[in-house]
């Protein structure tokens, strides 16, 4: 009768974690970070002045100017040529062949003022694709204060 008298045996409790969930969510999260690393490095790659804007000299004299007019459209000057009006697959078919002909052409992009940013990123794009190593950046200089007045 002892034997179905005993009372049953309580385990002592353990202090312990358990960190095998933990040890599945750092992997999940390291997954995730190792997806989406990639997609956050997405720009346009433009080698900025580190110095005051000058007047750019260099031995072409002719370069390639790319514009955009306050609704967007594009326009390409190729060395001595005339301004014509392009669209998106042209400019880059035809920058990209005068560049692989003229390695050390320099392009010049601008665009006015009121154009919308992300147009400007567009066609930045759009030089990039067509092999253009660096980009120039056009600007006015600032009008004197007393050309302002004279302007009326």
């Amino acid at each position: 009768m002892r034997a179905s008298m005993r009372r049953p045996r309580r385990h002592k409790l353990k202090a312990e974690i358990n960190v095998v969930p933990y040890i599945d969510v750092m992997l999940v999260l390291l997954i995730i970070f190792m997806v989406t690393a990639p997609l956050l490095h997405l720009g346009v790659d433009i080698k900025l002045p580190q110095v005051a804007a000058k007047a750019m000299h260099d031995e072409q004299k002719q370069p390639v100017l790319v514009s955009v007019d306050r609704d967007g459209k594009l326009y390409l000057t190729l060395g001595a040529g005339k301004r014509e009006p392009v669209d998106a697959q042209s400019l880059v078919a035809k920058v990209g062949a005068f560049v692989r002909n003229n390695p050390r052409v320099v392009v010049m992009f601008g665009g006015d003022e009121r154009v919308d940013y992300g147009r400007v990123m567009q066609v930045m794009v759009l030089l990039q694709q067509a092999g253009v190593p660096n980009i120039g950046l056009m600007t006015q200089p600032p009008v004197a204060p007393e050309a302002r007045h004279g302007r009326r």
